[in-house]
C-alpha cells in the first residue's frame, strides 16, 4: 500500500517529462474566443485533431478566459501522448435540452492522456437540477455528465475543477491505470444525482489528494471495478464514498479490490458504504477495505445496506443475491449525525462473509441517547476499541 501512495506523484513526473517539449496547439490559432459567448467547439476539435495526429508529444492549450462549449468528443487513438491543458473556463450550455447526448466533454480511446492547467469545466447545472424528477419518475430524462473518460489508459487528471454538473461530474468507463490528483468537484449539497467520480468496469483507478463537495456520492464505484484506490480525499457535503449500488441490472461484473484510506467526510448523509439492490441477480463484491477515516457530523458513518431501495422503486421483500465478502472497517472515528453509527445489514439469502470491524470510535450527541451499532446476517470479526459496542442490536 505504501508503494501505491507514490503512483500519482510518479505519473505527474512522467506527465511533465513527456510534455515539457511538447508541440503546443493553442486554440486561439483555430479561432476560439474567450469571450464567454462564441462557441469554441469547432476550434477545439480542429486543435485536438492536429494534436492527436502528432507523432511527438502534443499539448492542446486553452488559455485564461471563458469559452462557451457545446457537447464535444475528443477521440483517439493518438500517435503520441497528449496533454489537454485548461487554464481558463469551459462553460456548458445551461439548457439541458440543447444536448443531443448525455455527455458534455468526452475523452475516449486514448492511451497517454494528461488533463491539467488549473482551469474549470463549468456545467451550469442549476436549470437542470430544477427539472430533475428522478425521485418521482423511474423513467426520468437522463441529464448530461460533465466529463466522460471512455476506454482511456495511462492517464493523469490533475489540478482541474468540475463545477455544477447537470448530472454526474465524472464518469470513468472501461479505463485502465488512471489517476485523479488534486482534483476538485464542486456543487451544492442539494444538487440531485451529481456524483463526484463514478467508476465502472475499470482497473487501476486512483483518486488521491482531492476535494469533492457535491449533492450525491463523492465517489461511487460500480460493477466491474477492480483495484480502486481512494486516498486522502476530503468529501462533503455529499453522500459519502460508496461501493454500488450493485445488483440493479443483469450481467453485472464482479467488484474486487477497493481500498479507501486516510479520508475525511464532513456533513455527509452517508460515510463509507456498500449498497446492493434487493431482488438482484447473482453478483460478487469482495476485498473492500475502509481504513483511517475521519467522520465529522456524518449520518450513517459505516454502512452495508443490502436492501438499498431509493424512492421505493424496488421489490424490497426479495433479498439481494450480491455476495459481499472480505470487508474491513478499521480505525474510523469522529462524530455521527445519526444514532445508528454502524449498520451492517446483509442479505438473508447470501449473508456477508469475512467482515472485520476494528477500532471504531464514533460519538452521537442527539436526544435519543448514545450511538448504536446494528448488524444483520453477518458474524463479523470484532477487534480493538468499539464505541458504540459492535453489533449490540439486530438491524431492522
Amino acid at each position: 500500500m505504501a508503494i501505491r501512495s507514490y503512483v500519482g506523484a510518479l505519473l505527474l513526473l512522467l506527465s511533465l517529462t513527456s510534455t515539457i517539449n511538447a508541440q503546443v496547439f493553442h486554440i486561439g490559432k483555430y479561432g476560439a474566443k474567450g469571450d464567454g459567448r462564441s462557441d469554441t467547439s469547432q476550434a477545439l476539435l480542429r486543435a485536438w485533431k492536429e494534436a492527436c495526429a502528432s507523432t511527438t508529444a502534443a499539448k492542446v492549450l486553452i488559455p485564461a478566459g471563458t469559452y462557451a462549449l457545446s457537447e464535444t468528443v475528443l477521440e483517439g487513438p493518438c500517435k503520441a501522448p497528449v496533454e489537454f491543458q485548461l487554464q481558463g473556463t469551459l462553460r456548458a450550455p445551461a439548457d439541458p435540452f440543447r444536448f443531443k447526448t448525455i455527455s458534455w466533454v468526452t475523452f475516449e480511446h486514448i492511451d497517454g492522456l494528461t488533463v491539467s492547467g488549473g482551469g474549470t469545466f463549468d456545467g451550469q447545472g442549476r436549470i437542470a437540477w430544477a427539472q430533475n424528477d428522478c425521485n418521482l419518475n423511474k423513467n426520468c430524462r437522463t441529464l448530461p455528465i460533465n466529463l466522460r473518460f471512455n476506454f482511456v489508459s495511462n492517464a493523469l487528471i490533475h489540478d482541474v475543477t468540475t463545477l455544477d454538473s447537470k448530472q454526474f461530474h465524472v464518469n470513468v468507463l472501461g479505463c485502465k491505470n488512471v489517476t485523479f490528483q488534486h482534483f476538485t468537484v464542486t456543487a451544492p449539497g442539494d444538487s440531485l444525482n451529481t456524483d463526484g467520480i463514478h467508476i465502472g468496469r475499470s482497473v487501476g483507478i486512483n483518486i488521491i489528494d482531492s476535494n469533492i463537495r457535491t449533492g450525491d456520492d463523492c465517489v461511487s464505484i460500480g460493477d466491474g471495478s477492480q483495484q480502486i484506490f481512494v486516498t486522502r480525499v476530503n468529501c462533503g457535503p455529499g453522500h459519502g464514498i460508496s461501493v454500488g449500488s450493485l445488483g440493479k441490472y443483469k450481467n453485472e461484473e464482479p467488484v474486487v479490490g477497493i481500498f479507501v484510506k486516510n479520508c475525511t467526510i464532513i456533513g455527509g448523509t452517508n460515510g463509507v458504504r456498500i449498497k446492493t439492490w434487493p431482488a438482484s441477480p447473482v453478483g460478487v463484491a469482495s476485498d473492500m477495505h475502509f481504513e483511517d477515516i475521519h467522520m465529522v457530523d456524518v449520518a450513517n458513518p459505516v454502512l452495508i445496506d443490502q436492501g438499498y431501495c431509493p424512492w421505493n422503486q424496488c421489490q424490497a421483500q426479495i433479498p439481494s443475491l450480491v455476495k459481499v465478502s472480505k470487508v474491513s472497517f478499521k480505525r474510523i472515528w469522529g462524530t455521527s449525525a445519526s444514532q445508528v453509527a454502524v449498520k451492517i445489514a446483509c442479505s438473508k439469502r447470501v449473508p456477508c462473509d469475512n467482515v472485520e470491524i476494528a477500532d471504531i470510535d464514533l460519538a452521537y450527541h442527539g436526544p435519543e441517547g448514545p450511538a448504536l451499532s446494528e448488524c444483520l446476517n453477518v458474524r463479523p470479526l470484532i477487534t480493538g476499541r468499539q464505541f458504540p459496542p459492535a453489533c449490540a442490536k439486530v438491524a431492522s
